[in-house]
């Protein structure tokens, strides 16, 4: 079906159901009647944050996410291999309290996150969350899912965070929260108009994805696994320009200072795998194929298990990808049930891609685009506070 063919058209935004990744358009007035978030649900225009009721009362019935994928200091991201979405709360400059903000995006986080962790009655309070994305051409959006707070595997601090971030050297307080895209493949008109009638959870149209939510706090996150396991050169890059001037930023940095990239490489690995443990740098006469060695923790923190793993680190030029010879040395110094991990600030060869995948080798392929992704995750997003977290890698 073609990209036309999906696009549901201004007019019909009414009475149109909500399907995963489908186009909305907006209107052609040129004006904020164009919206067409305030088509489809009566939210409003304006803000990341979009709800019908009152935060302040804790009476909201319905929240719109909606995210441009364009705030370099703020990066909502959704990973659909595991469902988990990303948001940034609303305190984005000095000068507030933590939840003092206009829209009141960061109380109806607070609370929707507290009352995710009660009682089923507790949970019933809990708003639908739709997201929505800007896509274009001109209002066009994109519809990613219905979310519920939370997911599985994190902790109720996990799943909330209040973070530090500071500019002009002024400080303050901002959410980073993380949410469950639900297997809802459509959320129907019928129920987005019980859900503001307040009988959302017994609508017989409520999906159930969001009653077993509600019932037992039963994540059911759509799941979307990558239909390709090489990827291509473009894949391995960032797109956009500053996520190249951070990478550009690294090389500067190590430039005739490799060892040193090598301590860098495991920080970013510790990024990516938080449940790495000790991990030990070798020395530049004796890696052996190895740039640095480690453990991988498994298990119950009262009974952890750890796996091996070696690590081999390149901090090469955007044009040098990382060939057959290079990956080759890993390759010969792994050892029955360990594996390997490999950094490279540029992108790996498709030959040796597809070998290693082919061959089923374990090893994970870090590109200079997951060590973006991996900072900006970290929120170190600018090149000064890339610049500063790199300075604790550069020896005497």
């Amino acid at each position: 079906m073609s990209e036309t063919a999906r696009v549901v058209p201004f007019s019909d935004l009414a009475t149109a159901d909500l399907v995963i990744d489908q186009l909305y358009d907006g209107g052609g007035s040129g004006t904020a009647a164009d919206d067409p978030i305030a088509r489809l649900v009566p939210v409003g225009n304006q803000g990341g944050f979009r709800y019908s009721g009152s935060p302040k009362r804790g009476e909201v019935r319905l929240v719109v996410l909606y995210t441009t994928g364009a705030e370099i200091d703020w990066p909502d991201v959704l990973d659909p291999q595991t469902g988990v979405f990303t948001y940034y709360g609303d305190n984005r400059t000095p000068g507030h309290e933590l939840h003092d903000t206009r829209r009141l995006g960061n109380v109806l986080l607070r609370d929707a996150f507290e009352w995710s962790h009660g009682s089923v009655q507790t949970r019933r309070r809990v708003p639908p969350f739709l997201l929505f994305q800007k896509t274009g051409p001109g209002r066009r959006i994109r519809f990613r899912g219905l979310l519920v707070p939370g997911a599985a595997g994190l902790t109720a601090d996990d799943e909330l965070q209040a973070i530090w971030r500071s500019t002009a050297g002024l400080r303050f307080q901002n959410y980073r929260a993380h949410f469950t895209v639900l297997t809802a493949a459509t959320v129907t008109r019928t129920w987005l108009d019980d859900v503001l009638d307040g009988n959302g959870v017994d609508s017989p149209s409520c999906p159930e994805a969001w009653s077993s939510w509600v019932a037992g706090r039963r994540f059911q996150p759509l799941l979307a696994p990558t239909t390709s396991t090489v990827r291509t050169p473009e894949e391995q890059m960032p797109g956009a320009a500053h996520q190249r001037q951070v990478l550009t930023l690294i090389r500067e940095t190590f430039r005739d200072r490799e060892h040193d990239f090598e301590a860098c490489a495991v920080e970013l690995w510790r990024l990516i795998a938080p449940s790495t443990g000790k991990c030990d740098v070798t020395q530049p006469s004796r890696d052996g194929g190895r740039d640095a060695v480690g453990e991988y923790v498994l298990g119950p923190k009262s009974d952890p298990i750890t796996i091996d793993f070696a690590l081999e680190a390149k901090c090469y030029s955007a044009s040098t990808p990382v060939g057959v010879r290079d990956v080759a040395r890993l390759i010969s110094r792994l050892r029955h049930r360990h594996f390997g991990v490999f950094v490279t600030t540029s992108y790996f060869h498709r030959q040796v891609y597809t070998e290693v995948r082919s061959d089923q080798h374990p090893i994970a392929l870090i590109s200079g685009a997951d060590i973006v992704d991996a900072l900006r995750s970290a929120g170190l997003v600018t090149k000064d506070a890339v610049a500063n977290w790199l300075r604790q890698f550069i020896s005497d």
